[in-house]
């Protein structure tokens, strides 16, 4: 007998992008839905539709060009909204409309400030609105799990009537434990009398560290979609990770007796993408994806994994993608060697791209004995930044003097189209004096919240990577760059906040023009 399947949706691009300190370009935003696709999601909660031009503009670009996953659109139960969510997922090959509202007490007095009648007229008159757009329609009670039962299942009894094909339960502020959960899933199954004519879906927040595992509980319970987010994130603590759902799922088929439809190969890179391009870091013991994930320290442990993979290891490493040998490459590697060891690595290129890579390649082999793969990855990251987005201005060169006995003085050459641009500041130290000679050049208002150093390997001639937070007007752009010079890296991440500050200003423009 087949395995059921538990549909997988995946809203990092909505839910994850809500984590404080988040911002993506249109671009970005499309980088990881392809990769997403790749992974074989089978659903992308692309955006929220109505919440600004520039989303929009994000979750249209998306419908368009990402075919085979089914697009959504979030949307509160607002006719309005409905109809905007409609107009940005309509040209998708698979779109849904997904609308919501507040059901809890708390919520509903506070945040509303309706009654229980109102919010009931509200969500039914949303999902025949969507309904008349597509077939494909989602209905969340935000806040569900502190939602009275009785009117909880009233509102989805209503909703499923009028054509909701997908009843997703949010544990909106992570207050549910496993147990509870699978009691509360129950008691809907059994109280709501058309249940059976929608999928049940959870979508569970990691306030008390348990959306994971509330999760597979509902799994357990019959939930057959789970709503989660690449590395975690999401509002406040983050929503249930994506690559811990799935392989919970994937490695005890034995215990809960369902599969995905995800190709788990392609976890490790999308892991590492979605936190290059959000600016997160990964905890080094962060389950199946953190760096610590499959090595061993204990000498027990060694000795058994040595004798016996299985007997320290619940996983193949390889099969979420982690590279299971390493290709070291140098300066006499040619574009053969390159562009073999980027494909073993997930990574596939136009000549163009590679002609691109390769000569970054060169000129980091020229500065380091070896390359290897964390290396490689970086610099794929760096060329992507370069590359994916309208990049205003480029660093052409930095120099710094600085010492115990002078001042910090830093020179930088940026190109804006074919001008170069040179200007000279000192500051407080070495980055404080290259950052003032860029504002010098670019001239845009920012205020540095956050400057991370760390090392993409190890050794003396490693990598250092460089994220900052930039703030403005309340906004904050996260920057990344690396280099084997920790000030060309820290000036790239500077300049790569600025790029991206011009670029989401310059898409907010475009959408709200074009609107």
């Amino acid at each position: 007998m087949a395995m059921e399947t538990v549909k997988i949706l995946d809203t990092t691009l909505r839910d994850g992008e809500q984590s404080a300190g988040a911002g993506l370009t249109v671009e970005e935003k499309l980088e990881i839905a392809r990769q997403l696709e790749r992974m074989n999601v089978d659903i992308i909660e692309a955006g929220f539709a109505a919440s600004s031009p520039g989303d929009f503009e994000a979750v249209k670009t998306i419908a368009r060009a990402v075919r085979s996953p089914v697009i959504a659109s979030l949307a509160r139960c607002v006719i309005d909204d409905i109809d905007t969510a409609w107009d940005a997922i309509k040209d998708a090959e698979n779109p849904r409309i997904h609308t919501f509202i507040s059901s809890s007490g708390v919520q509903i007095m506070h945040q509303l400030r309706k009654n229980q009648e109102e919010v009931l007229d509200m969500a039914v008159a949303s999902v025949e609105r969507a309904k008349g757009h597509c077939e494909d329609v989602e209905f969340s009670p935000m806040d569900a799990t502190r939602t009275d039962l009785d009117f909880l299942c009233q509102l989805l009894e209503a909703t499923i009537a009028v054509g909701a094909t997908t009843i997703n339960i949010p544990d909106t502020v992570g207050y549910a434990v496993p147990s509870e959960f699978t009691e509360f899933l129950n008691s809907i199954q059994d109280k709501v009398p058309n249940i059976n004519q929608a999928t049940l879906s959870v979508h569970c927040h990691n306030d008390l560290g348990l959306a994971a595992a509330n999760s597979i509980a509902a799994v357990e319970a019959g939930a057959r979609q789970i709503e989660v987010c690449i590395n975690g994130l999401g509002e406040r603590a983050g929503n249930a990770s994506a690559e811990e759902v799935i392989m919970a799922i994937e490695t005890r088929k034995d215990k809960l007796g369902v599969t995905t439809n995800i190709d788990t190969r392609q976890i490790y890179r999308t892991s590492r993408m979605v936190s290059d391009v959000f600016g997160f870091a990964l905890q080094a013991n962060k389950a199946i994806v953190g760096a610590n994930a499959f090595r061993h320290a204990s000498g027990i442990h060694q000795d058994g994994v040595l004798k016996e993979r299985s007997t320290f290891e619940i996983m193949e490493p390889s099969s979420v993608g982690w590279p299971s040998n390493e290709l070291v490459l140098g300066k006499l590697s040619g574009r053969a060697g390159l562009r073999a060891r980027l494909e073993d690595l997930g990574y596939q290129l136009k000549k163009e791209d590679l002609d691109s890579a390769f000569e970054a390649f060169k000129a980091l082999a020229d500065r380091k004995r070896e390359v290897n793969d964390a290396d490689l990855e970086a610099l794929m990251a760096n060329e992507r930044r370069t590359v994916s987005e309208n990049s205003i201005y480029t660093l052409s060169h930095v120099q710094v003097s600085s010492g115990n006995h002078e001042i910090p003085t830093a020179t930088i050459v940026l190109k804006k189209d074919d001008e170069e641009l040179l200007e000279t500041a000192t500051g407080t130290g070495p980055v404080d004096a290259v950052y003032a000679a860029i504002n010098k050049i670019v001239g845009v208002p920012l205020t540095l919240t956050e400057y991370n150093v760390g090392a993409v390997t190890a050794g003396i001639d490693a990598q250092g990577s460089v994220t900052i937070r930039m703030k403005k007007d309340n906004q904050e752009y996260v920057g990344r760059g690396s280099d084997t010079d920790i000030l060309v890296a820290s000036a790239k991440a500077y300049l790569h906040s600025i790029n991206r500050l011009l670029a989401i200003e310059e898409g907010e423009k475009s959408a709200a023009t074009k609107s």
